[in-house]
């Protein structure tokens, strides 16, 4: 596997109207004739992977070293599903509307079952939850996508940004390949990479998760309040292993009266297994963090502290780099594409070279 980091900063503006509505007719026609050609799965799997993504992107036009590459290609494509026969479907988006996926799931056009809405439904919260909680390296998310097609199968592309230095993270999900929301499930993760990260889907985290879950169904709330054998635990292993600020925020401002009244809560619940902890409301990063590092404390378990960020690339496009978007050219391609799929004036060998292209950037 290739391995590196991608740097992608949040630019300030927007794409223009004049090359999002070519970057929509062009997404289109693009994954119109991948669907013809090889199904919609294959469409799925594509969009999965990072390193075709970011090439998907810098074909439509888009920067190679922007954090809008992830917002503004995902926002064409669900424009393009509204009036091009792909053959799949997009919930959520960037900001508000990320929270909209799963509503959007269940007033799907497709005659899905009950059961594989439902499926939809706990793959777009199960995602987000993991991607905020359990992956704590600092990116917050703001922008989630699903996509799904008919047979119930799914990929989610979302992204986080880091408020200290404005730099995003992308992670990458497909159905096809998940066998567990808590074990190592992305298909990818690209973004620059961070000095600490608590990965509790880690493959080495696998005792913590089952400890925190312990934990919880023991009441822990008498030993949140146990702020000095905490501290002077962290404190033991900052240089030594975890490498920890001076002042950890779990310690003092999240582990007050409010934080034990929830974990009393959580207790009063008993979640059964790691999933229901994740999902129980108001589960946030901090309070998983503060689990992790007492089960740590107790049962001895270490979360895992290695980033899993994995990709990296390098295009170009919007901002002029390496050169300015040429209208002419872009018009070109798209009326080509769109020739191809309706198989008016090209061959089916020509359509063909063109996939061949297209899959090379992958």
């Amino acid at each position: 596997m290739q391995t590196g980091t991608a740097d992608l900063p949040l630019h300030s503006g927007h794409a223009p109207r004049w090359l999002f509505s070519r970057m929509e007719r062009l997404a289109g026609q693009i994954l119109a004739i991948m669907a013809e050609e090889h199904g919609t799965t294959c469409v799925l799997q594509r969009l999965a992977d990072p390193y075709w993504f970011q090439s998907f992107g810098c074909v439509l036009g888009f920067d190679w070293h922007s954090s809008g590459v992830t917002t503004t290609t995902c926002g064409a494509i669900k424009a393009a599903v509204k009036t091009t026969d792909i053959g799949i479907q997009v919930a959520g988006g960037k900001g508000k509307n990320s929270a909209k996926a799963p509503t959007e799931i269940l007033t799907s056009e497709y005659n899905l079952t009950e059961n594989a809405l439902q499926r939809l439904e706990r793959a777009s919260k199960l995602s987000a939850k993991v991607d905020n909680s359990c992956v704590q390296d600092s990116y917050r998310l703001y922008h989630h996508n699903l996509f799904y097609i008919e047979t119930g199968d799914w990929c989610v592309i979302q992204q986080g940004l880091h408020h200290g230095n404005n730099y995003a993270r992308r992670y990458h999900w497909i159905s096809h390949t998940l066998d567990d929301f808590f074990q190592e499930p992305h298909a990818g993760i690209i973004g620059e990479n961070a000095a600490t990260v608590m990965d509790l889907t880690a493959r080495e985290s696998t005792e913590t998760r089952k400890a925190m879950t312990d934990l919880v169904q023991d009441n822990p709330v008498h030993l949140l309040g146990e702020q000095q054998t905490l501290d002077a635990f962290t404190t033991r292993h900052r240089h030594k292993r975890l490498h920890m600020p001076a002042h950890h925020p779990v310690l003092q401002k999240h582990l007050g009266p409010t934080s034990m009244q929830f974990f009393k809560q959580v207790y009063e619940y008993q979640p059964t297994d790691f999933e229901e902890l994740v999902l129980f409301r108001g589960m946030g990063p901090q309070k998983m963090r503060s689990l992790s590092l007492i089960a740590q404390l107790i049962y001895g378990t270490e979360a895992s502290w290695r980033d899993p960020a994995k990709f990296s690339f390098a295009h170009g496009g919007k901002d002029g780099h390496p050169y300015p978007v040429n209208r002419q050219r872009y018009d070109a391609n798209i009326q080509t594409l769109q020739e191809a799929i309706e198989g008016a004036e090209i061959s089916q060998k020509e359509k063909r070279r063109l996939l061949r292209r297209l899959a090379q950037l992958g």
